[in-house]
């Protein structure tokens, strides 16, 4: 028997509600799990993946997911108070992975070892760079009259697309320091695998709420 279009729209609504659930199980989980794995203060170094776990995993990816229509954490608050969640939440982000750049770099100092020198410390390097930009960037929204060109919807639009780049290099560089030796010296077999999917899920996600952004906003001019 065929589903009636309404049938399909709750279909539809309920799988997004339930892979926003799981994006912020995820997002949880995965700096959990490395903090166990890493065990904070044991060393210099363990401080690293804990923080770049918590910028790119958790923060970042509840900043994005607080606009989100059916898991926002704060559905039932005004934009106004989402903004300025998003804006502490992305701050934070930043500080963090601010914090783990610093530590990596000066434990490698300590070690003699040389810096961004494979992938995952291009990448994070990359993925810092871009975030401070799109941070910098997103004071544009507070004070749009500085773009008179631009419309504030199109600076909207344009800040969403270009945070879900930063986001996808954020999960990128994650990936990339789970190939790593120290992780796969401990992490191995199906658990491995387990822990991969964790930023390929929640990036899944945040594409899907920036596409669907897009498509209501393209909607909403005819």
């Amino acid at each position: 028997m065929a589903l009636t279009a309404e049938t399909e729209s709750r279909l539809y609504l309920s799988l997004r509600a339930a892979a926003g659930a799981a994006a912020h199980l995820v997002a949880l989980g995965f700096p959990i799990g490395v903090a166990v794995l890493a065990r904070p203060g044991s060393s210099l170094f363990s401080w690293h993946p804990l923080l770049m776990a918590l910028a790119f995993s958790f923060l970042m990816t509840e900043a994005l997911l607080i606009f989100s229509p059916e898991t926002s954490v704060l559905r039932s608050f005004s934009r106004k108070v989402k903004v300025r969640a998003h804006w502490v939440l992305q701050l934070l982000a930043l500080i963090c992975a601010l914090l783990g750049l610093g530590i990596i770099t000066y434990n490698k100092h300590l070690n003699g070892k040389a810096h961004f020198v494979t992938w995952h410390g291009l990448t994070g390097l990359l993925t810092m760079l871009y975030t401070g930009g799109q941070c910098a960037g997103g004071v544009l929204l507070l004070y749009p009259k500085l773009m008179k060109n631009w419309t504030l919807a199109k600076l909207k639009l344009y800040h969403a697309t270009s945070g879900l780049v930063g986001y996808l290099l954020g999960c990128a560089s994650l990936m990339l320091g789970m190939c790593s030796l120290w992780f796969t010296t401990s992490v191995t077999s199906v658990s491995w695998y387990l822990a991969m999917l964790c930023p390929l899920l929640t990036s899944l996600v945040i594409m899907n709420q920036v596409s669907n952004a897009y498509l209501y906003r393209k909607r909403s001019q005819h």
